[in-house]
């Protein structure tokens, strides 16, 4: 549904986005996710043609340029704020841009928007605008659609009934690229993670192999843990002591099993430690600063 190969994206002579390569197929939810500055919008922005980039970007094998959107007439898009007409209705801002009406009403009513609809947007709370947007960039039932943030402004009921409404497009073979800060609901619908920094990519994975490293640290409770830290500092094994238990790479887990058993120290508890999804983008950033500044 969507190819990007070896992108790189020129704010003036300045390169923000870095070589990047990325594919979504139909039905897939894909989270691009990175610290503020990463250039998340910037990539948006460049499949969209509204940047300067070299490389290539094709929607469904059609080709996109700065010059050329005809490839986007099926992608729906909300970035960064919603583009509304403020003096128009509701409705009127949907129907500027919907081909079937049953569909617009079936939107109006699923996002909850039916009590205030065809008041003018003007008047509109930052929530009511949002979900105004996300149901824009969802009419006529789009192949792909891009999102920056959709949850911004949103209630919980209203951010559940936006995952839900998302999961049911993704059901029936729209393609997604999403963008949050809130990782906790981006995390129970997407089925890739994108995860840039510095304009890089740096992770590009299934949902369920990224989450196979958060049980790549292990809990381990000896009966002397002092004398066991002793032997795994002369062994060279490292380890972190956490409220009165050993912290430890699963890498490492064999090795200290059989320094415990040699000598003679009997183990009480060993356990994987589950990392938060949070936790893990976290960490994964700060080994790549720390590359970075080893550079």
């Amino acid at each position: 549904m969507l190819e990007v190969s070896n992108v790189n994206t020129y704010i003036g002579k300045i390169k923000i986005i870095k070589n990047i390569s990325l594919k979504i197929k139909a039905g897939e939810i894909v989270g691009l996710i990175g610290p503020n500055g990463a250039g998340k919008t910037t990539i948006m922005k460049t499949i969209l043609g509204l940047t300067k980039f070299t490389g290539s970007i094709t929607v469904g094998n059609r080709p996109v340029t700065e010059t050329n959107h005809r490839a986007l007439a099926r992608v729906g898009a909300l970035i960064e704020h919603p583009v509304i007409y403020p003096f128009l209705t509701g409705r009127q801002n949907l129907e500027l841009y919907a081909r079937n009406k049953r569909d617009l009403t079936q939107l109006v009513s699923t996002l909850q928007m039916d009590s205030y609809i065809n008041n003018k947007a003007k008047g509109y709370s930052l929530g009511m605008k949002q979900k105004l947007g996300i149901a824009i960039a969802l009419l006529n039932h789009p192949q792909l659609v891009i999102l920056d943030e959709p949850m911004n402004g949103l209630d919980i009921e209203a951010t559940i009934g936006v995952r839900k409404l998302i999961k049911r497009y993704a059901d029936q073979g729209t393609a997604f690229l999403i963008s949050s800060h809130i990782l906790s609901e981006l995390q129970k619908i997407m089925t890739q993670v994108v995860l840039i920094t510095s304009g890089k990519i740096i992770v590009d994975q299934p949902i369920e192999e990224f989450n196979k490293t958060s049980k790549q640290k292990y809990k381990v409770l000896t009966e002397d843990n002092n004398r066991a830290m002793s032997l795994l500092q002369k062994e060279k094994i490292p380890f972190i002591l956490k409220n009165n238990f050993l912290v430890i790479d699963q890498k490492n887990i064999f090795a200290i099993q059989d320094v415990l058993l040699k000598n003679n120290i009997h183990l009480q508890e060993i356990l994987p430690l589950e990392a938060s999804f949070e936790e893990l983008v976290v960490n994964i950033l700060d080994r790549e600063r720390g590359k970075e500044d080893g550079r």
